[in-house]
């Protein structure tokens, strides 16, 4: 008879998901890592234990420009991480992926065409994985050779919208407005990181001032109930990564993480891994800690995994066959 553990774990692995929240540079594969540095990458990172907590948003960004943003210096590069990413991701029976990858790559793949870099992201995608890229960037990015770079990727038919993100200063400025609102106006999707750490200020500045209906994180959100209020107004989501979050300190414990207050407050959630090479988590593990650390119940995995999928960029039909999917492992 299977164990309460391997039940769990049976179930999780059957429920259709979707995953909304990937940095692609966060999650370069360990096999990868070690070409780049054979020594400290000999065995698991430190920081793949699940007691390691980082000491500072800062120690954590150190690790992108020390050591990942190393690798990414190429379209081919990209290709053979993407394609052991997008391998693991569909272990997890996920089988519709946003993820995005970094503006910053631009300075650092010399005469290369940036575009070439979407491409090789997208030719890595396996059959039945549903993938949308997004082109990531930080609050004061667009200056100088990279807004002309922004200016022209938002248009291509690979980038499916853009998100800020990192550190969650400075405040929203007056570009990151213009652009989010012409990316709206090409039928793309756009997303913001805040209230990560950030207050419920910078959240409600998220969706009041970017107009965005996809807030990365949000946790700040839960301080003042006006902003919930206003996310439930706006019918925005919140791209969760709960294991992240507790790593990064943003929660004290995955026990206290208040996703479930959230749920109950009429907030639509979804959950994923972020930069699994930080955090040494994968799919799969943010449901099972959820529900085993967190207190879930099996009804609310289920409910998270259909929120994934409500605002999947997915034809009706499709999103209904996944509904249908997980009404009967509720059942």
């Amino acid at each position: 008879m299977p164990s309460p553990a391997s039940d769990l774990r049976a179930f999780v692995a059957r429920i259709p998901k979707t995953e909304t929240h990937l940095h692609l540079e966060g999650s370069l594969p360990l096999e990868l890592a070690r070409r780049i540095d054979p020594i400290a990458f000999a065995s698991p990172p430190p920081y793949w234990h699940p007691d390691y907590r980082f000491h500072g948003f800062a120690l954590f960004q150190e690790q992108f420009d020390s050591c990942f943003f190393k690798w990414f210096v190429s379209p081919e590069n990209y290709y053979e991480s993407c394609r052991r990413v997008f391998a693991d991701v569909v272990a997890q029976n996920c089988v519709y992926l946003e993820c995005s990858f970094h503006l910053g790559t631009a300075e650092r793949i010399g005469q290369t065409p940036f575009r070439e870099i979407a491409r090789a992201i997208h030719a890595a995608k396996p059959p039945g994985l549903e993938l949308r890229l997004y082109l990531g960037m930080f609050r004061d990015h667009y200056a100088g050779h990279f807004a002309r770079v922004v200016d022209e990727a938002i248009t291509w038919d690979e980038v499916a919208g853009v998100d800020l993100h990192g550190f969650e200063n400075p405040e929203f400025q007056p570009w990151s407005a213009e652009i989010w609102s012409r990316v709206r106006a090409l039928g793309k999707t756009t997303k913001a990181h805040a209230g990560e750490f950030s207050p419920a200020a910078d959240v409600r500045r998220a969706v009041e001032f970017l107009g965005t209906r996809r807030v990365q994180h949000g946790l700040g959100a839960l301080q003042d109930p006006a902003t919930l209020a206003l996310l439930r107004e706006h019918d925005v989501t919140l791209d969760m990564t709960p294991i992240s979050n507790v790593k990064l300190r943003a929660v004290p414990s995955m026990r206290e993480h208040p996703i479930q207050q959230f749920l109950d407050a009429g907030i639509r959630c979804t959950v994923s891994t972020d930069d699994p090479m930080l955090f040494g988590n994968q799919l799969n593990d943010e449901y099972l800690a959820l529900a085993t650390d967190t207190g879930l119940s099996r009804a609310t995995l289920l409910k998270i995994a259909r929120h994934g999928f409500e605002v999947a960029d997915l034809p009706t039909a499709t999103k209904q066959r996944y509904f249908t999917e997980l009404a009967n492992l509720s059942e």
